[in-house]
């Protein structure tokens, strides 16, 4: 980790909670399709800028559509990944914007599907990195079945047209095939159904040295030194038998730059491929040495479970 216990990403990365598809792009279904609702949505400005959005009013749909503005050629996004998303949101009575993110290229918003609403969800499963849909989303998929939001406006029969401009995807947890450890010396690993992972790890004095091994062997990019990385982890004390920090409690995976934690850490990452997840045991002399840090104590053997979810 980083030379304080607790990694923080950037405002708006948050965990993701949808199905996941068994297969890669080629069998990903579709969970909205274009329709009249959606077409007659219109938006003009570059892909990555806050778009000019024309939409007659009293747009109405019971049921959530989805029409592709700007194809883009990146990653499809599958049901179960994270989202970098820009997005403008409209009032399908009115045509007026309720709210729009910030369109920052140096900030940008990483979602999960069930941190937007349904139906913004639904309509960019199956969209490519560097597309723009328009999304026309049916009250239930706003706001449940009762409808309606009050503080911005929005009756109960209203349907929000949204405006997604979307960036990229990152896995929710890791999704490799499993490999056998051979390592001695390592606590053993049993992961939920959601990737979170639990520990047991041994009653006997720690190894001196840095042990590691693939749980999980994935088939993306290769992390390489200096990159930046997005992961789920959960660090352990080995003595304690305790979890001092885990990103899966807080439900908000975490990114850094591998040359910005611990060496223990850095080097069960690097090398790693995404959608791998991996099992450190860090001894002192890789990890926090002498130096007491937050709940750390001084002289700590380490363990980290981490899955690899993404690369920059």
């Amino acid at each position: 980790m980083r030379k304080a216990p607790i990694l923080l990403l950037s405002a708006g990365l948050v965990v993701v909670s949808l199905t996941a598809c068994s297969s890669p792009a080629d069998s990903c279904e579709p969970e909205a399709m274009p329709g009249n609702a959606s077409n007659v949505i219109t938006a003009d400005g570059d892909f990555g800028t806050a778009p000019t959005v024309d939409v007659p009013t009293d747009v109405y749909t019971p049921t959530t559509q989805s029409t592709t503005l700007i194809e883009g050629d990146g990653d499809v996004v599958l049901p179960g990944e994270l989202i970098v998303v820009d997005y403008t949101l409209l009032n399908g009575r009115t045509g007026e914007v309720v709210t729009q993110s910030a369109y920052d290229e140096a900030a940008p918003t990483t979602f999960s599907p069930d941190s937007l609403l349904p139906g913004m969800a639904k309509g960019i499963v199956c969209a490519t990195g560097g597309s723009r849909v328009a999304v026309a989303i049916s009250a239930e998929d706003a706001f449940g079945p009762s409808g309606g939001n009050p503080q911005f406006g929005i009756e109960e029969d209203d349907t929000i047209l949204a405006v997604m401009d979307v960036h990229r995807s990152y896995l929710a947890k890791a999704d490799g095939f499993p490999v056998p450890v051979t390592t001695a010396g390592l606590p053993s690993v049993v992961t939920a159904a959601d990737g979170t992972p639990g520990l047991t790890i041994p009653k006997s004095d720690p190894p001196t040295d840095l042990r590691k091994a693939t749980l999980l062997q994935g088939s993306g990019d290769t992390v390489e030194a200096g990159d930046l990385v997005t992961v789920h982890y959960t660090g352990a004390l080995w003595n304690e038998q305790t979890i001092f920090d885990s990103s899966w409690d807080s439900g908000t995976p975490v990114q850094f730059s591998t040359d910005q934690v611990v060496p223990g850490f850095a080097d069960a990452v690097v090398g790693a491929q995404v959608g791998s997840q991996v099992v450190v045991v860090v001894p002192p002399s890789e990890g926090y040495k002498d130096v007491a840090t937050g709940s750390i104590p001084a002289n700590s053997t380490l363990v980290f479970v981490v899955d690899i979810l993404g690369i920059g």
